[in-house]
């Protein structure tokens, strides 16, 4: 297992970056289409439609390529979302990482880094909403080379944001996920977050039944962390 080092991002990471990013929403396709292919309402499409066919025209031959239509359209439909999840990003707050994340302290954006190679990314950003009770820190873009995983990088980068988080005063951290991201699914909660709601980022999500999970972290405040650690109460993150 080659050594890493997690560190502020810096422009001449940009590449890699966006490079990881594009590349780890991307591996979420093929399950995403093996989830629509599960749905009842993609089996009656794939079982009735050809079979429709056949009564209707007594063509197997254009029920088969009527058949392979369907799955090609089902498969766009399964890339889509995905790719338009990376497109906003890229547009939005990835489009200038140093001015969307590092320009004031309340933010920060990482990268683990392992012989010279950007492996791991996640940034935080303050979520700005005056009707909040507690301040909240939003993790996003947690994504970790496939051949760098399983060498606890993507938990030692949530625990850098958490960390950053109550240092600097936050009352939560929140964080968005699939409900088709099983390891993600599997890591924040091993971490002690908590599901606190679920709804469809885009109208794409809903016509394949896949909703988003919002997760929060709850921090102590400083002074109680503060009395905790000197208790021996509090686990460090």
């Amino acid at each position: 297992m080659a050594p890493y080092h997690i560190r502020k991002y810096q422009e001449n990471d940009r590449k890699w970056v966006t490079d990881l990013f594009s590349e780890a929403m991307a591996e979420h396709i093929p399950t995403t289409f093996f989830h629509i292919l599960k749905l009842p309402q993609t089996l009656v499409l794939l079982l009735g439609g050809p079979l429709a066919l056949i009564l209707v025209s007594g063509s197997w031959v254009l029920a088969f390529v009527s058949s392979l239509a369907l799955l090609a359209a089902l498969r766009f439909l399964a890339e889509y979302p995905w790719k338009q999840f990376v497109v906003m990003s890229l547009h939005t707050d990835m489009s200038d990482i140093t001015k969307s994340y590092l320009s004031e302290s309340g933010s920060c954006f990482w990268v683990a880094e392992s012989m010279g190679q950007v492996v791991g990314i996640v940034g935080a950003l303050p979520v700005k909403k005056p009707t909040l009770q507690k301040t909240q820190l939003e993790l996003l873009h947690l994504c970790v080379t496939p051949e760098h995983r399983g060498q606890g990088i993507a938990k030692a980068l949530v625990r850098t944001v958490l960390t950053f988080a109550r240092d600097q005063g936050y009352g939560e951290v929140v964080l968005t996920t699939s409900i088709l991201q099983h390891s993600a699914l599997a890591l924040y909660q091993s971490l002690g977050f908590q599901k606190t709601s679920q709804f469809f980022l885009f109208t794409s999500w809903r016509l394949i039944s896949s909703f988003q999970i919002q997760f929060t972290y709850c921090l102590p405040s400083a002074q109680v962390s503060q009395a905790l650690e000197q208790g021996g109460g509090l686990r460090s993150v």
